[in-house]
């Protein structure tokens, strides 16, 4: 290990400062600390703006001002004063790098708005045959005494510029380099034999830079070091893991391997992902530990919403429905066979443990098919759904001979459904709607009072509402049907039924107070008079 000395002038005194790394056997330095960088980039102030003080402790009035000219030079030219002090303290075969600062300066020198130059030198002018000056921005210049055989054999940028310029000690001059920091690493990291030790302590980011500029220098065998290390590397976060893949991805074309990064965040698997998602769905809903098919709902419910809003997702759309609909009618065909079973006169005699199971499997696919209404009316794809619940007059009519305590979790599917429609969520035909008033209403009006007190997820406001919204979509021979079939219940059953007073009330105005002839023209009746509502 040997070191860079960086010189500082300070009021007549200089100050050296050893900055450690690593030198090859050629004597040339390798992958420089990139505080070398930092601290000189923050140096020089913006172009033009006045420099803020910064206070000492022997002089707090005094303002520090960087300033280092340097003539850029042709081939191998004499270096300022400053280096040539340096090199005096420095021995032959040590590399140097050079930012002389002038003495302190009071603030009201006139040099302040006068363009700052920075410059750093790596490598030992004697033992190379080639300089590279990068030109950064705000006057940032670094100048680099390397060799050509190693350019040469490393990347083919300087190889095609090495080609073309054939003097004694060429100079290859790069403008408006975007990244000296990396770009010195990089043509550093071309006199390392193991890269990819060299890359192990440093962050993801610093790689994708390390890699941009390997790119562009034709150096494969470094962007080749940097994509094991991204192989192998954590990525934390959808952000890194999103520009990680698009640097992989714009490597595609250099003809280096790529495919094992890639292949984190993609499959060449030929099994469709129609038989990933069943498989999945599968797990969750045959799944009898509750904490746990619980949460794994919620993880893929939410997932399945982030697909919605992808437009790649619109051509998977309809094969994920169609294994949804699958896994609903087995439920279907489950639950009603668990119905007919509790159903039977001697199921109630049998031992606790004989009954147990079934009930709990009742409630199990009871709250898989909830759940699965939720993913569909989240897909917009719940009307089907509506139409196999409205047919379900065979589980409709078991419903009255089961216990509430086992039947009340179908009710919850009723009312999620109704939910849906009085929010305008899915949308079922005028006979499919009337057909699943009149199959399911008066089965969750007598679960009512237990779904109020037995289930912590039941809203009942946001239920009733969706009730009577459903209803009043309905033609109005068929709303005064329901809702005066409902009035019998509400006043025998007061707070155990739901309370559907205002779609009562909207049925009532569009009855009596402004009924609507079929030629469109409002006829109010005089003699009936009530207050105003409105409708909702």
């Amino acid at each position: 290990m040997a070191e860079i000395r960086l010189t500082k002038v300070e009021q007549g005194q200089t100050k050296i400062r050893n900055v450690p790394i690593a030198v090859t056997p050629e004597g040339f330095w390798c992958c420089p600390s990139p505080n070398v960088f930092q601290k000189s980039l923050k140096a020089p102030n913006p172009l033009n703006k006045p420099k803020s003080p910064l206070p000492t402790t022997q002089t707090p009035a005094h303002k520090k001002q960087t300033s280092v000219t340097e003539k850029r030079p042709a081939s191998a030219a004499p270096k300022s004063g400053a280096v040539s002090d340096e090199k005096r303290g420095v021995s032959a075969d040590t590399p140097t790098v050079t930012a002389s600062v002038p003495a302190e300066r009071t603030p009201r020198s006139k040099t302040e708005n006068v363009p700052r130059k920075v410059s750093i030198e790596f490598g030992e002018p004697g033992t190379s045959d080639l300089r590279v000056i990068l030109l950064g921005k705000q006057a940032f210049t670094v100048k680099l005494n390397v060799h050509k055989n190693i350019l040469v054999e490393n990347s083919s940028f300087f190889a095609n510029k090495i080609s073309v310029q054939q003097p004694v000690f060429p100079c290859i001059e790069i403008d408006d380099c975007e990244d000296v920091e990396i770009c010195v690493e990089t043509i550093g990291l071309m006199y390392c034999k193991e890269m990819k030790q060299r890359l192990i302590k440093q962050s993801v980011s610093r790689v994708l830079r390390i890699i941009k500029v390997a790119e562009q220098l034709g150096f494969k065998s470094c962007m080749q070091s940097c994509l094991e290390y991204l192989e192998a590397v954590p990525w934390v976060g959808e952000e890194e893991e999103e520009k990680v893949v698009s640097s992989v991805l714009r490597l595609q074309s250099e003809g280096i391997g790529v495919t094992p990064v890639l292949k984190r965040v993609s499959s060449d698997i030929s099994k469709p992902h129609k038989d990933t998602f069943s498989h999945i769905l599968e797990l969750v809903l045959k799944s009898n530990e509750e904490r746990g098919r619980r949460e794994m709902k919620s993880v893929v419910l939410k997932l399945l919403r982030e697909n919605n809003c992808l437009p790649s997702s619109s051509g998977s759309v309809d094969s994920y429905n169609e294994t949804i609909y699958g896994s609903c009618r087995s439920c279907l065909d489950s639950i009603l066979i668990l119905f007919k079973q509790a159903a039977e006169p001697e199921f109630s005699s049998n031992s606790t443990d004989c009954r147990e199971p079934v009930v709990k499997q009742m409630v199990l696919e009871a709250d898989n098919l909830s759940w699965m209404l939720e993913i569909l009316t989240d897909r917009q794809a719940a009307d089907e759904f509506a139409v196999m619940w409205a047919s379900q007059q065979e589980l409709a009519s078991l419903h009255t001979k089961l216990p509430i305590v086992s039947r009340h979790h179908v009710s919850c599917v009723t009312a999620k459904l109704f939910v849906g429609i009085g929010k305008g969520e899915l949308l079922p035909s005028k006979d499919t709607r009337n057909l699943l008033l009149q199959t399911w209403l008066q089965p969750l009006i007598n679960d009512y009072s237990w779904l109020q007190h037995g289930s912590r997820s039941f809203d009942r406001k946001v239920v009733e509402e969706g009730i009577g919204r459903t209803i009043l979509t309905l033609p109005l021979e068929e709303q005064q049907s329901i809702l005066l079939s409902w009035l019998g219940s509400f006043l025998k059953s007061g707070d155990n039924c739901p309370n559907l007073q205002r779609a009562f009330e909207v049925w009532w105005r569009r009855t009596f107070v402004r009924p609507y002839a079929g030629s469109g023209n409002t006829r109010p009746l005089d003699h009936v008079t009530t207050p105003k509502v409105t409708e909702q």
